[in-house]
């Protein structure tokens, strides 16, 4: 044996003896007795625009503000940068752009400028604008010409001023039109800390709008997503996407809505609107994006409709005035399933998409438990009807409990402490089986921020055993927020799963035990029971054809003796452990230190992996091979 096998056999049997004296507690699992299958979606996505998930996050346009979009302070995120004794000026221009939804530019009046010193407009992105080494990124934008015909294009270091990559523009003339670009970094040093910056060699005039420019995107989509965030999402081994998401679904007024009808097509054709949570969506992330997003993954979407209700308590009567927005429901559904013989589904294909994509499961509005009016009693059904009449395959998920209409699934929605979730791990063992089925589609542990810390994680867990153990009856989940840009000013909403910058991204301890959670899930409960273990000792136990997944949640400060007795099966070989641990609660990862609570994986003999004592603080997987 090995010197330091030895010493790590030795500390740890050090250990143990250090431990004060537990009582065993002790599941029992009948392996060959399934109480219900697992419901095959049981575990997926939810996001919105919230914390910068899309702008400034998950979509990778890197231009902050592309459409030049003006408040009272003047254009947000663009700055004049002159160079020696140039002189330009900028005047905001609502009366021309590129297209009827983008109607709106900057006028660049140079006065003086030469070759060598041009005046500049400069945008410096997303809180910095991350680049890599020899890497090609692609640009655009729309230019109206006066005299001012050439453009110069550059990426520059902030702090040392170099330029890292540089291209011109010519031949700029007439009306508006889109001129595009690329940019090649070569042997640099990788740094978020860059800028965008347009130069103008001489004196003159031009009308810019939708300056644009995206790195390398996941699977080289155009328009596509961060290839880092993308695969943090993977890693959470997700089944569905809601979309697209929650209060950016219903916006604060109705005309703040996500109107997806404006959110397809280039991007010259989407006019932006106002988001939820203070600031301006680019669209660019519309509604075909989140379909190709969740191809991409190789998952599902789970369409929200608006229902007449936005977040300040606007709402739609049902009746004629509800049914132009039962019809673009009904419109949008077409678009996301219609064959090409259909008015949506032609326009899915003119727009590089002519096979449907698959959906299961439209919900219809968001939260409209909060409708004080009441009036979702009588949107709900005429949405309801519509829906079952033209798609009769579709399960129709209700966002408050209703008297009327006769749902398929209700959404509910938890944001509690651990301590809160730890008292309702058992809120669905004994409801009726009877009725709409349950989507449990926001939920976290609210600890910990701008992401959260290992006591979330503990509650998240001790809750998804709960829903494990329910997986009859709750047909999916999906926790919320999901991203945080972590940069100050980006974060509207604490206790999230994903942080980034423009450069870095890293998953939180309840990233870790969400997904652990879904990749070791089989596809039965089979019957056990516990006896003798502490208050915030939590379990579920799920099987497959060859396989049992024992999950173990010890939220207490004391180790906890588990004895493990299976009936109905034998162990085939060793066993596979998985664990999350720390040493406190408020133990955490962040943007410097990403990795610092991470899943590890070892390797057990069967005697040792149901005759073990599991460590505070900890979230255990157990796979037990079957025969």
């Amino acid at each position: 044996m090995r010197p330091f096998v030895r010493l790590a056999m030795l500390s740890a049997f050090t250990c143990a003896l250090s431990l004060p004296a537990q009582q065993s507690a002790v599941l029992t699992v009948q392996a060959d007795k399934p109480l219900h299958a697992v419901s095959p979606m049981l575990y997926g996505l939810m996001t919105e625009e919230i914390n910068y998930s899309y702008d400034g996050g998950l979509y990778a346009e890197m231009v902050r503000n592309r459409t030049f979009e003006k408040n009272w302070m003047g254009i947000q995120y663009w700055m004049l940068d002159n160079a020696g004794d140039s002189h330009a000026s900028l005047k905001w221009d609502d009366s021309t752009g590129p297209s009827e939804a983008v109607g709106s530019s900057v006028a660049v009046t140079v006065d003086a400028a030469d070759a060598a010193h041009p005046a500049g407009l400069r945008n410096d992105g997303w809180w910095g604008m991350a680049l890599q080494p020899n890497t090609t990124y692609t640009g655009s934008f729309y230019a109206k010409g006066d005299s001012l015909d050439t453009v110069g294009v550059s990426l520059v270091h902030n702090g040392s001023g170099k330029t890292v990559a540089s291209t011109t523009v010519s031949a700029i003339n007439g009306d508006w039109k889109q001129y595009t670009f690329t940019l090649k970094t070569g042997d640099v040093k990788a740094s978020k800390d860059n800028h965008l910056l347009l130069t103008f060699p001489k004196a003159g005039k031009v009308s810019l709008s939708l300056v644009s420019l995206f790195p390398p995107t996941y699977k080289g989509r155009a328009n596509g997503n961060r290839t880092d965030l993308m695969e943090m999402m993977a890693g959470l081994h997700p089944k569905f996407l809601r979309m697209p998401g929650g209060n950016y679904l219903e916006g604060d007024q109705i005309d703040q809505r996500f109107d997806w009808k404006t959110t397809i097509g280039p991007i010259a054709d989407r006019p932006t609107h106002r988001g939820p949570w203070s600031y301006q969506s680019s669209d660019g992330l519309g509604l075909l994006e989140f379909l190709e997003w969740t191809e991409d993954l190789k998952i599902e979407p789970v369409l929200a409709v608006y229902a007449g209700y936005s977040l300040k308590g606007d709402f739609v009567h049902a009746g004629p005035a509800m049914q132009p927005f039962v019809d673009d429901a009904l419109d949008e559904i077409e678009f996301v399933i219609g064959d090409t013989s259909t008015k949506w589904g032609a326009v899915r294909a003119k727009l590089g998409h002519p096979a449907p994509f698959p959906l299961h499961y439209v919900e219809v509005g968001n939260e409209d438990d909060l409708d004080h009016s009441g009036s979702y009693e009588t949107r709900f059904p005429q949405f309801n009807t519509a829906i079952k009449k033209k798609y009769p395959q579709l399960q129709v998920i209700a966002t408050a409990h209703v008297k009327r209409g006769q749902p398929d699934v209700i959404d509910d929605h938890y944001y509690k402490r651990a301590e809160d979730f730890y008292a309702m791990v058992d809120r669905y063992d004994n409801m009726p089986r009877t009725g709409a089925k349950i989507f449990v589609g926001e939920w976290a542990t609210r600890e910990g921020f701008p992401t959260t810390d290992m006591g979330a994680a503990l509650g998240d867990a001790a809750w998804m055993t709960g829903m494990e153990r329910n997986s009859d009856l709750i047909v999916m989940s999906a926790y919320a927020p999901m991203l945080v840009n972590v940069n100050p000013g980006g974060m509207q909403w604490e206790s999230n799963l994903i942080g980034y910058d423009a450069a870095t991204s890293y998953g939180s301890p309840s990233y870790y035990a969400q997904s652990i959670f879904a990749e070791f899930l089989g596809t039965d409960v089979p019957t056990s029971a516990i006896t003798g273990a502490n208050k915030r000792f939590f379990y579920s136990v799920t099987r497959d054809a060859s396989k049992l997944y024992l999950k173990v949640v010890n939220a207490s400060t004391e180790p906890q003796a588990l004895d493990v007795k299976i009936d109905g099966a034998t162990i085939a070989g060793e066993a596979t452990l998985t664990t999350l641990h720390a040493n406190n609660r408020a133990d955490t990862n962040t943007l410097t230190d990403p990795k610092h609570i991470v899943p590890v994986t070892s390797k057990l003999r069967a005697a040792a992996a149901t005759h073990r004592t599991v460590p505070p603080l900890t979230i255990e997987v157990i796979t037990l091979p079957l025969k």
